[in-house]
């Protein structure tokens, strides 16, 4: 990797939301270690406090492999781990028990160290085991039936074992918030997590949805121009043959026919795929502020394209558009800078993102090396060829990707009148 932070930047938004969901119930498993576990030494004898330390460890233990098995089942790569959370259960219920017994019993009493240990280890494990329970049912009405039966069994257990009353009803009403609250939390990171998903799934199917449309467009465009003129040239090609084995010399005027509406579909035609081809300097930079601005990146548009020929903005046009689509599909950026200079006879678009993707020398994610070329860069090459232009594109340090287009402007008095044009005057005015 290039740097500690290279396999983070490597992952997309939902992998990342994904990781950091399932790093905070990890997180929640050495919260209860650190948080139940370790006061245990200071209030109990030795091995005791050893005996109770190693049952909390290994209900985080537990805690941690249910809900990492449970996120996974919510994604629809593994089952649902029903053993798992039956084993998270009964383990929940034992720890419970002994943690019950340290408050004291009407059999046992308690120092008021032990009492106070115990009742924060009783409600902790149960909260804790009731929040992993609950993550793994994915269902708001189990959910909330985990809930009520842990705040149910805690008051049901504690008061047949010799607690008071209103000292059953007050662990049985922490218990209840406790487990509820971490309860809300888990399923609304699950409900985060499935959320972002779906927006990056929504963000592809609109782009695909946006090509097939062009698609459908383009022909539709070729359909309209097309199918009107072959059925003509069909009609009268048959004309042509009845009149040719009449040997009627008509036959040669609808061939002449013939032949001309197939010029003017060539025309047509050609005038269809340039309206596809060309691309609008200054509407393909609106357009993409406007969709990357829509996809929730930070774009920033600066420079004109007013005055610029049609052949330099067609190509700058193409650099854009296809510069827009490498953000949207490829990295995590979440700035976008797109500026147009001229200066010295020359037109300079670039186009910076951050967020690059740190790739490896096979293509894959890790080492920081610029990714292979693609067919993209290749075409928008060959197009800024066309018109004496040259474009670079790679990493810039610190994660940002520039695309730089570089198109020599013609001379002033070119742009004033084309030189084809200058022979047509002279030869109308020369006898």
């Amino acid at each position: 990797m290039s740097g500690p932070d290279g396999w983070w930047r490597a992952k997309s938004t939902p992998a990342k939301v994904e990781t950091y969901t399932r790093w905070s119930f990890h997180s929640f498993a050495v919260i209860e270690a650190v948080t139940l576990a370790l006061p245990l030494f200071g209030s109990l004898s030795p091995v005791p406090a050893w005996l109770l330390f190693l049952l909390v460890c290994g209900h985080s233990a537990l805690c941690a492999a249910t809900s990492s098995r449970a996120l996974d089942w919510i994604r629809g790569t593994r089952k649902q781990p029903r053993r798992l959370a039956a084993a998270l259960a009964v383990a929940t219920f034992a720890v419970a028990l002994v943690a019950l017994t340290l408050e004291g019993t009407d059999w046992r009493p308690a120092t008021d160290a032990e009492a106070r240990v115990g009742t924060t280890l009783f409600v902790g494990v149960i909260a804790f085991g009731a929040g992993t329970l609950a993550l793994a049912t994915r269902n708001r009405r189990r959910m909330t039936h985990v809930v009520l039966g842990a705040g149910a069994g805690a008051g049901s257990v504690s008061f047949p074992l010799g607690l008071p009353g209103p000292a059953a009803l007050v662990t049985a009403g922490v218990v209840l918030l406790a487990a509820g609250f971490l309860t809300f939390t888990a399923a609304f990171s699950v409900w985060l997590l499935n959320a972002v998903y779906e927006l990056d799934e929504a963000r592809e199917t609109r782009a695909r949805l946006a090509v097939a449309e062009e698609r459908l467009r383009f022909g539709r465009d070729l359909h309209d121009v097309m199918g009107r003129n072959l059925a003509v040239i069909a009609l009268k090609s048959e004309l042509a043959v009845q009149l040719t084995r009449r040997g009627r010399p008509e036959a040669v005027e609808q061939m002449v026919e013939v032949q001309r509406i197939a010029r003017d579909s060539q025309r047509e035609v050609r005038e269809v795929v340039r309206g596809y081809r060309d691309a609008d300097l200054g509407s393909e930079l609106a357009g993409a502020q406007g969709v990357l601005s829509a996809a929730g990146l930070d774009c920033e548009v600066t420079g004109s394209a007013a005055g610029l020929p049609a052949q330099v903005q067609s190509a700058l046009g193409w650099v854009v558009r296809e510069a827009t689509t490498n953000v949207l599909r490829h990295g995590d950026a979440g700035r976008c800078a797109v500026s147009l200079r001229r200066s010295e006879g020359r037109v300079t678009l670039t186009v910076e993102n951050d967020g690059a993707p740190v790739v490896t020398d096979s293509g894959r994610p890790g080492d920081g090396s610029p990714p292979r070329p693609g067919s993209g860069l290749a075409g928008l090459r060959e197009r800024l060829g066309a018109v004496d232009g040259v474009l670079r594109a790679g990493p810039a340090g610190d994660g940002v990707f520039r695309l730089t287009a570089e198109v020599p402007l013609p001379p002033v008095q070119d742009r004033r009148s084309s030189p084809s044009s200058v022979p047509r005057h002279i030869s109308e005015v020369t006898p």
